[in-house]
C-alpha cells in the first residue's frame, strides 16, 4: 500500500509549483497589468484603438503567465485533457470576445441618434 501511496504522490509532484515560480509568476502578473494602467492613465499612445490592441496583447500574455506559473499547464500534464480543455477555453473565449464586440458596435451605430452616416444624407432645416 505505502508503494502505490510513493507512486501517486511521485506522479503528480511535478505538477506543484515551487515558491519560485509564483513569485516569477506574481512578478509577472504585476507588470503585465501595470503596463497597460500606464498606457491609458498616461494617454501614452495617440491612437484609442492601439491602445485597445496593446492592451489585448497585454492580456493575452498574462493569461499565458498564469496558464503556465499558477495552473502548470503543459502538453503533457494530465494524458493531454489539460490541453484539450485548454482548446475547448479558447473556443468558447473567442466566441464571448466575438459576440461582444460585435454587440458593442451595433450599439454604438444604432443608439447614436444623429451620429450615423444616414444623419448627414439629410440635413434637417
Amino acid at each position: 500500500m505505502s508503494t502505490l501511496h510513493t507512486a501517486h504522490t511521485s506522479a503528480h509532484e511535478g505538477a506543484h509549483g515551487t515558491l519560485r515560480d509564483y513569485l516569477i509568476g506574481f512578478g509577472l502578473s504585476v507588470i503585465l497589468t501595470a503596463i497597460p494602467f500606464w498606457l491609458v492613465m498616461g494617454d501614452v499612445l495617440e491612437s484609442k484603438a492601439v491602445t485597445g490592441y496593446v492592451i489585448m496583447g497585454f492580456a493575452a500574455v498574462q493569461i499565458v503567465v498564469h496558464m503556465i506559473y499558477f495552473l502548470h499547464m503543459n502538453a503533457e500534464s494530465d494524458e493531454g485533457w489539460t490541453l484539450t480543455a485548454l482548446v475547448f477555453t479558447i473556443i468558447l473565449v473567442a466566441i464571448t470576445l466575438a459576440g461582444s464586440l460585435w454587440v458593442m458596435h451595433h450599439l454604438n451605430v444604432n443608439m447614436m441618434p444623429g451620429m450615423g452616416p444616414e444623419a448627414h444624407a439629410h440635413p434637417s432645416s
